[in-house]
């Protein structure tokens, strides 16, 4: 029979167990602040007002009177505001039930692209949208979660740490991402964020399966402006950020036209897919402002199936 071991005293164990949690705990907070204040600011510039996202459904809130329409039963008709009028008005109750809203953001070492010094990489930019998107949707009383990242649908301010510590991770070492939704809820809201410079095929595969789900959302594309211009001439070698692709031409303005039509392309091809399955889309560019990219995010989230 063996013979445990001493037991040490509890200032010997939390001596030992502090070192080892002190770099975890000094990496989160320099992660996680950043991004939460740059996430909180960029949602408090816009203003929705205090019911944001008000709408008609079962609820105890008064929400408006409206007249009679066709198809609407007797028993929705409020007689006492009717008897005022020579119209019949029905009494409109606001939608209380939380909605889930699942958000992609594509992790892929292409975002890490940046054309400028000054100007922000693609990653950044989706990924301060998808949180300030996250803030915004959780003060309406939404459940936000991640579809890869194993952050299931949740509400609260404890939630939005979760998704910061998630967003703030290292990115994956592919080249490319491609929409990965395991987790998607049944009739959930989604947000695919990405450069969608990978396989359009796993695009097309992830919105049909959206599509079975019932569930409606947004394809929001983020640039870089050199992306769209093609400012290359002369020689030039143009590399994958993963390092895996590279190509070597002398004349690369003679590449121009051929990338551009390309580019238009695809554009076309994710709007067409979108429009099939009942999806918004949209291409951003990090060029741009952030403000008006997270307007456009939210109203697409609020449109009505």
């Amino acid at each position: 029979m063996r013979q445990a071991p001493p037991r040490q005293p509890p200032e010997d164990r939390a001596g030992r167990v502090a070192p080892q949690l002190r770099p975890r705990a000094e990496g989160l907070a320099q992660a996680l602040p950043p991004l939460m204040v740059h996430a909180e600011h960029l949602a408090s510039t816009v203003l929705l007002g205090a019911h944001g996202r008000r709408r008609a459904g079962m609820g105890d809130e008064f929400w408006q009177y409206r007249p009679l329409a066709q198809g609407d039963e007797a028993r929705e008709i409020d007689w006492r505001r009717s008897a005022r009028s020579d119209v019949h008005f029905i009494r409109q109750k606001e939608w209380q039930a939380a909605q889930s809203v699942m958000l992609w953001v594509d992790g892929a070492r292409s975002m890490e692209f940046s054309g400028a010094a000054e100007r922000v990489s693609k990653s950044d930019r989706a990924r301060l949208l998808a949180l300030a998107l996250s803030v915004l949707m959780v003060r309406a009383g939404e459940r936000v979660g991640l579809s890869d990242q194993g952050a299931p649908p949740r509400s609260g301010q404890l939630q939005l740490l979760r998704l910061a510590e998630a967003l703030s991770g290292d990115l994956s070492g592919e080249d490319y991402g491609a929409p990965h939704i395991p987790g998607l809820p049944a009739h959930a809201r989604a947000v695919f964020l990405s450069d969608f410079m990978g396989d359009i095929g796993a695009v097309e595969t992830a919105l049909a399966e959206a599509a079975d789900r019932g569930v409606r959302g947004a394809l929001f594309q983020i640039l870089d402006p050199v992306e769209e211009s093609f400012p290359f001439d002369g020689r030039t070698i143009f590399e994958s950020m993963g390092g895996t692709l590279r190509h070597e031409t002398l004349k690369a303005g003679e590449l121009r036209a051929r990338y551009l039509e390309r580019l238009a392309e695809r554009k076309d091809r994710l709007e067409h897919l979108a429009r099939l399955s009942g999806w918004l889309y949209e291409c951003h560019h990090t060029g741009e402002s952030a403000q008006a990219a997270l307007l456009w995010l939210y109203a697409a989230l609020e449109r009505r199936s």
